[in-house]
């Protein structure tokens, strides 16, 4: 690297708040570690090269969003850089069996939602470890010639019994020591197909002595007669994600492999697969680095793929897009922004330390706090009970107005219309008030009924209210104060406490209102010992006839309001046409769980 470059680099200097990550890049940066290296076609690769590798076997989650917004944040944020940054989108699909195109289109969806490319200067950086089959293959013959590589016929429960544990040493296998020409002639043979599942495994000859387990001659290839989703019948043999996964970095040139701290322990096995290939003339210093950080843990929530499915295929959920899943497609048919994701990722940070639990309620605020300037406002009733103004005309619709949004001016205002029949939220009404209860009651001893303001529109009182033959209120009555309406001279005569949201019995639009809560009502539902399943909230979905402000069908699926009072609702993304309004609930206006 030249002075000129150096001197640069050591003063690049991230936007955003420091952590453990980014010294790192900047010190790699200062001392050009990654510079001047040059990719299979002669051109300069860039100085910072993230990768986000999941495994397409399932739905992402809220835990893979984290992963997604630093590997591919960092990218973003070190594209200014020396020499500059880009994020390589990887699926790790090695494991033919649970692996399926739909969720490799998944999860290019999640990311591209989330906010993030892959493609760098014109070129798409996607690919796949089955991308590698060919190379994988030929770096196992290249370690078994080097001798640090052996074919074992031992059974599966065979070498996990000898591979011991942490209190008793492993046993060398009796196959440990044959030849590299006898290892070669079964290792393809194995490839050739000539041989059933589990008859031979390929392994590492490090240690069966060794402190860590992991690199007690683990594992890097197996037989496995199974269709692939990319490579079809063409192998029968797979390679393990620690084989795989480091030369596939390598391959890639990433310069920073960024996992979660799980994988530590994974670590030393990384390294010594790469330097054997770069001891065997594969690969060159510098060799990529494995860093991992804490993983998100978050209350009221399970993120085991295992657990999900099971949710899933006992129909407790309504698909992997249930608006109370954690899965990315959950949250954002819930209604989240892709902004309050990165926002609530920012928040917690990135940490080294041991992975710790993070409350639902700071994913939430992040929410409210994304969706608080930019949402516009209306009204919805949800628990409708209908409300009759007595001394207004049948046939007249009074217009009203109110701000889209009351810190916007610039958007304008929206319309809708007062008519003698309105609907009001059920719970705006009491026969007998309970103490500070300032909404619509009817006339109590000797007094009048109470004043309110309708918002937006006039002051009424309330003079009474129908009951059904089971004694059910079906409808209050009230009458209204013609010089009083919002904005007007008169309206300043008028003091009410009470000041009611409501929708036209007339002109509003019926609605589907699906409310969700949190799916647990244990913050650790799965913790320990404990049955998940127990704790699940019988209460988290609730589906409403409800009412809504008029136009508000017109709307496209996954816009978002502030229903006031209520909280932020969605136009459902799969449900809502102009025919049937379907919205679900986001988050509430405060945090109820409090």
């Amino acid at each position: 690297m030249s002075e000129k470059n150096a001197s640069s680099a050591s003063k690049f200097e991230t936007p955003e708040v420091s952590n453990f990550l980014r010294q790192i890049i900047d010190q790699d940066l200062a001392q050009g570690k990654h510079a001047q290296r040059l990719d299979a076609h002669g051109k300069a690769l860039p100085s910072v090269i993230t990768r986000f590798p999941p495994e397409p076997n399932g739905y992402l989650h809220i835990g893979h969003a984290k992963s997604i917004c630093l590997n591919f944040g960092l990218a973003k944020d070190y594209a200014s850089a020396p020499g500059g940054a880009r994020c390589h989108m990887r699926f790790d699909d090695t494991n033919p069996s649970k692996e399926e195109t739909e969720y490799v289109d998944s999860i290019l969806d999640a990311v591209q939602w989330l906010g993030f490319s892959w493609e760098s200067q014109g070129v798409a950086h996607q690919y796949y470890a089955s991308d590698y089959f060919d190379r994988l293959y030929e770096y196992a013959e290249i370690l078994i010639q080097a001798g640090k590589a052996y074919v074992d016929s031992q059974s599966a429960d065979e070498i996990h019994k000898n591979r011991g544990n942490f209190g008793q040493l492993g046993i060398n296998s009796p196959y440990r020591d044959r030849t590299s020409a006898e290892n070669l002639e079964l290792f393809r043979a194995m490839r050739a197909g000539k041989y059933a599942d589990g008859a031979h495994v390929l392994r590492l000859k490090i240690d069966m002595a060794h402190p860590n387990i992991v690199m007690r001659d683990p594992v890097i290839y197996r037989i496995r007669h199974a269709h692939h989703h990319r490579t079809g019948d063409q192998w029968c043999i797979y390679p393990l994600y620690d084989f795989t996964h480091c030369i596939s970095d390598a391959i890639e040139n990433i310069t920073h492999s960024i996992c979660t701290l799980e994988f530590e322990n994974n670590r030393p096995l990384y390294d010594w697969v790469l330097e054997a290939l770069r001891d065997a003339g594969v690969f060159k210093d510098p060799l990529p680095k494995q860093y991992e950080f804490a993983r998100l843990n978050l209350t009221y929530a399970i993120t085991s793929k295992r657990k999900l499915l099971q949710l899933v295929e006992e129909k407790r959920v309504d698909g992997w897009d249930d608006p109370r899943m954690p899965t990315i497609v959950g949250i954002r048919r819930r209604g989240y922004t892709p902004e309050s994701i990165q926002l609530f990722c920012e928040r917690i940070g990135v940490s080294k330390a041991a992975d710790s639990w993070i409350d639902m309620s700071v994913l939430e605020q992040a929410l409210r706090d994304d969706l608080e300037p930019k949402a516009p406002r209306a009204f919805a009733v949800l628990k409708p009970l209908k409300l009759i103004i007595d001394n207004f005309a049948d046939d007249h619709a009074e217009p009203c107005s109110a701000p889209r949004h009351p810190q916007h001016p610039e958007w304008g205002e929206r319309h809708f219309h007062l008519t003698k029949e309105v609907w009001i939220e059920a719970d705006d009404f009491m026969i007998e008030p309970s103490k500070g209860f300032f909404r619509l009651y009817p006339p109590q001893n000797g007094q009048a009924g109470n004043r309110v303001r309708l918002r937006h529109g006039f002051v009424i009182e309330c003079t009474g209210y129908d009951t059904n033959d089971a004694g059910e209120v079906v409808a209050v009555h009230a009458q209204y104060f013609p010089d009083s309406k919002s904005g007007t001279a008169g309206s300043n005569n008028y003091k009410v406490k009470g000041n009611l949201h409501w929708v036209s019995a007339k002109t509003g639009i019926p609605a589907e209102i699906r409310v969700y809560d949190r799916l647990f009502t244990d913050p650790h539902p799965d913790s320990g010992d404990k049955d998940f399943l127990q704790a699940l909230n019988t209460d988290s979905k609730q589906v409403l006839a409800a009412y809504i402000e008029e136009g508000l069908n017109q709307v496209e699926s996954e816009a978002r309001y502030q229903f006031e009072r209520h909280g932020y609702f969605v136009a459902d993304r799969i449900d809502h046409t102009a025919q049937k309004a379907v919205f679900n609930l986001i988050v509430n206006l405060k945090d109820n769980w409090k």
